[in-house]
């Protein structure tokens, strides 16, 4: 009797040999912008060819109009006819076919990644921030899906931007899939440059966790943002209770912040135009009021902080007029940032006050050098009512999306000359000038977490169950008690935090798509719990899990105006950090590894790089987590300390007591007088 079913042949079969029937588009989807016309004739004859050469050459006549239409239509070509029927969803582990059990995982996790509950411009295969691809088309993963339902473990997939090259010779503890997105010549790398690459369907901005196939949907930034918000009210010293935090964007990313300023304790507001966004979180849960009055808002807040409430407010529309009508009111906002995708400012990251979102759309495809004119306007009447409020004591930090980056760009006042005065970069005399308000990662992620080798790491329970997923949330819980019971003063803030966020993990319903779990934690700690949760697949208690992480990390990502913004010895602009961590996890035991230009700050500010590992219960799994997560989290730290960042100095130095194979060059500190000599 044969027990396969209408998803497994649907997977197995990959691109079909009879084309389905063309479908129409929804317009009750999010779709991702139209995007601007790059191409010439003759590279547009160019993305043509390279879209057909995945079909049979008798379907070419067939689809060439359809994907010209597309091309002049949206300026990519996705393939929409190929998007499956059957749901998109994690399933559990054993519902995919194969013969490798750690490819089952990869295509749990590629479908988590597109899950509609997850993925913010799902047909378009976008996972979040306007532009993180997991492919460029639809062919591409249903090729990439069929190779994994083949695969043994003595083969590797490798993955060109989305494109799945094929499986290729290796052995049972090669990683089974090497991913590369976006990987092209420095001197090729410019925002206008990934236009025509993506068009032409030769590259892809894989964002950090999108193109990597590790997003468990916004609960990883929620914890990065609750840890950061937290820290950030440490920092001026006032207690969350009544303070006032105030941000943009509801997107793939930025739509956790409500959800953590509510966790913090404190009244947020947060700004987004697309209406769409803006409802889906609210059906979430993950905001608690949608307000589009001016007016009604400042009532509303001025409420929400005389009561104390932990409330979280989206307003609907521009967050520049939000700032201005605050400054009118004389609200006081405590913390202040900004997390649109500002990366990718022309395509969709920012829109400009004064337009709908429909007429910003229209303009940004229709009128590409007018929308880039207002958008550069608008940053730089943002930044002047940042600066007033600025004035008045608020503390404001850059949230890593490239805000003070494009905003210097633009005009705007982000700097102070030597009296104080807030300055455009072009009254400048010191071209090296640091930005006159600090990304997050300089003043509280870098010192606080990063540096001492806290970091975010993530599981998925691959059953699929939400049973599974409370019990790993328990083994977290008491295997961080017991390491907390003995940590040095330095980390045990940290561990408290996090102690306290994985107990009200559950109720604070931080699920969405893959019963998924993030924390932060060191190497000790990232391989405890992983240990844990080995011991208990072996016991039957527990299902297989998938380790990860964000790669907004200790050692993942090296990022100038984000993950390294506080590496002060000059070496912040180089990219040795990522490159030496995805080598070395790959020959350590991750079953995928991954490498990226761009995600987070944007194609050409930084290169990313992660992994995922599937625990099975195993001795050879337990070998593998052991041997790589140590790696994984300490050459970041080792990198840290020889940058000179004293926590990181401590950090190695335990480090190497608790690993005596470990010897790390430590840093040689100079007398600050003797320079000055």
């Amino acid at each position: 009797m044969n027990n396969t079913t209408t998803f497994e042949v649907e997977i197995q079969q990959g691109i079909p040999t009879k084309l389905p029937p063309k479908k129409a588009y929804d317009a009750n989807v999010n779709h991702a912008p139209i995007r601007k016309k790059i191409l010439s004739a003759d590279e547009e004859k160019l993305a043509l060819r390279n879209a057909l050469r995945y079909f049979d050459k008798k379907h070419h006549a067939e689809l060439l109009p359809e994907f010209k239409d597309e091309l002049d239509r949206y300026g990519r070509i996705y393939m929409y006819r190929l998007m499956p029927d059957y749901k998109m969803y994690a399933r559990p582990i054993e519902e995919y076919p194969g013969k490798s059990q750690e490819a089952k995982a990869l295509m749990l996790m590629i479908q988590n990644n597109l899950d509609p509950a997850v993925a913010q411009h799902p047909h378009e295969l976008i996972t979040y921030g306007g532009n993180g691809g997991v492919f460029q088309n639809w062919a591409q993963y249903l090729l990439t899906m069929q190779y994994l339902s083949e695969m043994t473990d003595e083969q590797t997939l490798v993955m060109y931007s989305g494109h799945p090259m094929g499986l290729f010779p290796s052995h049972k503890n090669a990683p089974r899939v090497v991913v590369t997105n976006g990987m092209v010549i420095p001197n090729y790398s410019k925002p206008d440059d990934w236009e025509k690459f993506n068009a032409l369907g030769v590259s892809q901005f894989g964002q950090m966790t999108a193109g990597s196939f590790m997003y468990i949907g916004p609960q990883g930034i929620v914890h990065g943002t609750t840890i950061t918000v937290l820290n950030g009210f440490r920092k001026i010293n006032k207690s969350p209770e009544g303070g006032l935090f105030v941000t943009a964007g509801l997107g793939g990313m930025s739509g956790a912040q409500p959800k953590a300023g509510n966790i913090a304790g404190c009244v947020t507001v947060c700004a987004e135009v697309n209406p769409k966004a803006t409802k889906t979180r609210h059906e979430q849960g993950w905001v608690d009021v949608v307000i589009a009055n001016l007016d009604e808002l400042a009532a509303r807040v001025k409420q929400a902080k005389a009561n104390k409430e932990a409330v979280s407010i989206a307003y609907d529309g521009n967050v520049i007029d939000v700032w201005e009508k605050f400054d009118e009111e004389n609200i006081h906002i405590d913390l202040g940032s900004d997390q649109t995708s500002l990366h990718n400012p022309w395509a969709g990251g920012y829109y400009p006050a004064g337009y709908s979102y429909e007429e910003s759309n229209k303009m940004m495809s229709a009128e590409p050098e007018k929308f880039k004119a207002v958008v550069q306007e608008s940053l730089r009447r943002h930044v002047d009512s940042v600066n007033k409020h600025t004035q008045k004591g608020t503390y404001f930090f850059d949230y890593g999306n490239a805000f003070l980056l494009e905003a210097s760009r633009a005009g705007a006042k982000v700097f102070k000359d030597e009296n104080g005065n807030l300055i455009n970069a072009g009254q400048l005399t010191n071209p090296n000038a640091d930005f006159a308000y600090k990304s997050y990662v300089q003043d509280i992620m870098g010192p606080m977490c990063f540096d001492y080798g806290f970091g975010p790491f993530r599981w998925v329970c691959a059953s699929g169950k939400p049973e599974d997923l409370a019990k790993t949330d328990a083994i977290a819980t008491k295997v961080l008690e017991e390491l907390k019971a003995e940590a040095p003063a330095e980390v045990q803030q940290q561990m408290a935090d996090n102690i306290k966020w994985i107990k009200g993990a559950k109720e604070n319903k931080l699920v969405v798509g893959s019963q998924a779990r993030i924390l932060y934690a060191d190497a000790e700690g990232r391989m405890k719990i992983a240990a844990a949760f080995n011991k208990a697949i072996e016991k039957g208690e527990i299902g297989p899990v998938v380790l990860g992480r964000d790669h907004h990390d200790v050692s993942g990502t090296d990022s100038p105006f984000r993950e390294t913004s506080n590496i002060y010895d000059g070496s912040k602009f180089t990219a040795d950090m990522a490159i030496q961590n995805v080598i070395g996890d790959s020959f350590r035991g991750a079953t995928w590894v991954s490498i990226h230009n761009g995600g987070g700050v944007g194609w050409g500010e930084v290169i990313n790089g992660g992994f995922g590992m599937l625990l099975d219960g195993s001795k050879n799994a337990n070998q593998k987590l052991h041997a790589m997560l140590h790696w994984d989290v300490n050459n970041g730290i080792a990198r840290r300390s020889w940058a000179r960042n004293k926590e990181a100095i401590f950090a190695i130095k335990r480090a190497m007591q608790m690993e005596p194979n470990l010897k790390v060059t430590l840093p040689n500190l100079v007398d600050d007088a003797l320079l000055e000599n």
